[in-house]
């Protein structure tokens, strides 16, 4: 009997993640639970503190669950705004850079 991986989804990010952005985010990411996940950074031109906690705890949630997520194709700004919050990009997630 052939076992099935779950399905994979991709999320991409606004280029603003602010207060305003972090319930949708996180409304988002809890509606794809259980499934691989890639989160593209590529066009995010500011991220909030608030955002950046959703994405953390999404993280370590994909992680308790034994799922893949993978940080895709993060931007200068994202990475710069990582580093300026003190979660250096290198710490909290393993960035993929997309083919």
């Amino acid at each position: 009997m052939a076992t099935t991986s779950p399905p994979s989804s991709v999320v991409r990010l606004s280029q603003v993640l602010d207060l305003n952005a972090a319930t949708p985010l996180a409304n988002e990411l809890l509606a794809l639970r259980g499934q691989t996940l890639e989160v593209d950074a590529s066009a995010v031109e500011r991220l909030g503190a608030q955002c950046l906690q959703v994405l953390l705890s999404a993280r370590a949630t994909w992680e308790a669950d034994g799922a893949a997520f993978a940080l895709v194709s993060p931007s200068s700004e994202f990475e710069s705004t990582l580093a300026l919050l003190g979660a250096p990009l290198e710490q909290y997630f393993q960035p993929v850079e997309l083919a």
